[in-house]
Formats: structure tokens, C-alpha cells, sequence
């Protein structure tokens, strides 16, 4: 019997964590941010940066589930909704940081359009790092345990415990 822990590789440590989610959340965010400039010339920038926003974190959220946080195989639609959900606060992030440009500066320039993109983009991938990592491809430590066949059925007997016992317990087992 296959379990959830033999399909799924070991979870990386935090700090390898974040190194993957910056090589791969980078590289498609900086492909990203010269896509959004380039499409831009022919549509607005709004629409591009939205259109651009679907495409990179459908792609990213791929990357990050089989390489990242080491899920081991494709993200699951729930995987891909959640992630979506940190896209649109992501998509939030730049937009406003580009009008906000817009109002300060008459006719800015490319170079500072892309150092104010970026570095909202960079604000907002730390941000969504947190959200992956913790929410969307976190384990259960229920996922973790493996299951046990017996010859006959265990049955358990559960004793009530009044709920400061309740508690200690639940504090113990976390």
C-alpha cells in the first residue's frame, strides 16, 4: 500500500525553502516583469499585468509544488486556488505601487517603472513565501504518519476529560 509519505519527498528545510521559491519565484517573476513591459506596448498596463499574473503563477505554483516545498508532484486545484488567492493580493501589490508612480512622477522612465515593479513584486513574494509555505503546501502531521495493518481490529476506549486536561494534552501532542 502507497502511502502519502512515499509519494510526497522529505519537506526542505525552511532556508532551502526560501532559496528555491527565490530561483524559481524570481526567475519567473523577472521574466514576468519583462513580459508585463512588453505587452504593455500593446494593450494596457493593467491587462497586461493581470494577464501575465495568470500565466506566471499557474507556472509558479508548478515549480513550487514539485521543487520547492518538495509536495513531489503536480499542485492540486486547491493548491492552485490558494496560490491564486496570494496572486491577486500579489497583482494588488504592483498595481497600486505603479499608480502610485503614476501620480508622483509625470512620465517616468522604463528603468524606474521596472525598479518599482520589482520591488513591489520582491514585497510581495516574501509575503506569498509565508502563505505557500505555511497554508497552501503545508503538512499535516496526519499526512505524515503511516498507516498500520493489523490481523484483528484495536479497539480504543476513550476516557472523557474535562477540559483543562483536554488542553494540556492537545498542547503536549503539538
Amino acid at each position: 500500500m502507497e502511502t502519502v509519505q512515499s509519494r510526497q519527498q522529505a519537506a526542505p528545510s525552511a532556508f532551502i525553502a526560501f532559496a528555491r521559491f527565490v530561483l524559481f519565484g524570481g526567475g519567473v517573476g523577472l521574466g514576468s516583469s519583462f513580459a508585463v513591459a512588453a505587452l504593455a506596448s500593446w494593450i494596457s498596463w493593467a491587462l497586461a499585468n493581470a494577464l501575465i499574473t495568470v500565466v506566471s503563477t499557474l507556472l509558479a505554483t508548478e515549480l513550487h509544488a514539485r521543487f520547492t516545498f518538495g509536495a513531489g508532484g503536480r499542485a492540486t486545484r486547491r493548491q492552485h486556488l490558494q496560490s491564486a488567492g496570494s496572486a491577486v493580493a500579489a497583482y494588488s501589490v504592483t498595481s497600486v505601487a505603479m499608480l502610485v508612480l503614476q501620480l508622483l512622477v509625470a512620465a517616468p522612465g522604463a528603468v524606474l517603472q521596472q525598479i518599482v515593479y520589482l520591488s513591489a513584486s520582491a514585497l510581495a513574494g516574501v509575503a506569498r513565501f509565508a502563505v505557500l509555505r505555511l497554508v497552501v503546501f503545508a503538512r499535516n502531521r496526519s499526512q505524515a504518519v503511516v498507516p498500520v495493518r493489523t490481523a484483528r481490529p484495536v479497539h480504543a476506549t476513550v476516557a472523557r476529560a474535562s477540559a483543562p486536561a483536554a488542553l494540556a494534552m492537545l498542547l503536549r501532542a503539538a
